[in-house]
């Protein structure tokens, strides 16, 4: 359990920074690094307790690191 939730916290600030150095989101690097390791936490805890998922851990930790990514930027962003 240990090493499954401590490759998802990598994986989910790997995909917060290359999203961030890539363009697809413009939030600043801490910002996405934490809202994708926050979705990806979110998502390994409903896993163990309802069982669901993608597959293996490293595809979850992605998907539902940029799902955290879209949703919570466009969530919290006012209208102009």
């Amino acid at each position: 359990m240990f090493p499954t939730i401590m490759g998802t916290v990598v994986i989910a600030g790997i995909v917060g920074y290359i999203s961030e150095k890539s363009g697809f989101t413009q939030n600043g690097y801490l910002a996405s690094i934490i809202i994708c390791i926050g979705g990806a936490f979110l998502f390994y805890f409903v896993r163990l307790m309802f069982g669901f998922g993608f597959g293996s851990s490293g595809l979850n930790a992605i998907v539902s690191s940029i799902g955290a990514l879209i949703i919570v930027p466009f969530h919290w962003r006012g209208r102009r």
